[in-house]
């Protein structure tokens, strides 16, 4: 018996296999799909993922039903904590709400792929290269996909600088335009003090080809998260100029602002 059956076996509850199961997916005779994810490798991800959301950051999600059931669909957060949680706990929340479940494909940095091992369970799990010509065929595919515009600006950024929403890139308006995409921003409360950093070694960094090295405690703390959907945003494909584009990208960067600030208001404590 391999290790991934084995662990199906101990962890995959038949309620959590027939949920899974239930939520379509265009999976090939080999069990995968064109970027790499596995619906019985997601199964085992998503029982561990479980028990993060529910009993370790003990996560709230409002509004998750305001994702479309349907259609191509860019789900817009801001980027939080030195590790990709906020992807996962987003796209948990999605994949186990009660009515019309999706199972969202999330856009991550260039150098997790490079981890061994990691880049593999990551795409299995649903994790795709954060490069415009992948979520560009998602979303020709209708799928959900999660997307943090402010990428590893974002991601690393210090705890002083904690839920201050750094530049967004306009590639995903102009892709949520020519594919006419629902965008849903969200605002996430939580994982900046999950794993707080203090400075970025960026000598180190640079020797290790990584974007960043903070200078963090090797422990993640078990912050409440808090997961704010907001009202879905379309906007049509006119031909329009790059400075109003950048307008509709600052629209969606003010709706997720809001969001953040609504969670830090419902916030009673970190832990």
């Amino acid at each position: 018996m391999s290790i991934r059956s084995f662990l199906r076996t101990k962890l995959v509850p038949a309620a959590l296999d027939d949920q899974i199961n239930r939520i379509r997916k265009p999976i090939g005779s080999l069990g995968y799909d064109p970027w790499g994810y596995n619906n019985e490798a997601m199964k085992v991800g998503f029982a561990f993922t479980r028990q993060l959301y529910e009993k370790y950051f003990r996560v709230s999600a409002d509004g998750v039903e305001k994702v479309p059931d349907h259609g191509p669909v860019l789900i817009i957060a801001n980027h939080s904590g030195q590790l990709p949680l906020d992807g996962v706990l987003i796209g948990y929340a999605l994949a186990s709400r009660k009515h019309n479940p999706r199972m969202p494909r999330a856009m991550i940095e260039r150098f997790f792929p490079t981890v061994p091992y990691l880049g593999n369970l990551l795409n299995e799990m649903g994790a795709v290269l954060g490069d415009p010509t992948n979520c560009a065929k998602m979303l020709a595919n209708n799928e959900a996909v999660i997307v943090f515009p402010e990428g590893v600006r974002g991601s690393g950024k210090l705890y002083r600088d904690r839920y201050q929403l750094k530049r967004f890139g306009n590639g995903f308006m102009h892709l949520a335009m020519k594919y006419k995409a629902t965008i849903v921003p969200v605002g996430v409360v939580g994982c900046e003090e999950s794993i707080p950093a203090i400075a970025n070694i960026k000598p180190l960094a640079k020797l290790l080809g990584v974007p960043y090295a903070p200078i963090a405690l090797p422990f993640v703390f078990p912050a409440k998260v808090h997961l704010n959907f907001g009202d879905p945003l379309i906007f049509d494909d006119a031909e329009i100029p790059e400075e109003q584009v950048t307008e509709r990208v600052e629209q969606v960067k003010a709706a997720i602002s809001e969001l953040i600030d609504k969670g830090l208001s419902e916030r009673k404590r970190l832990f």
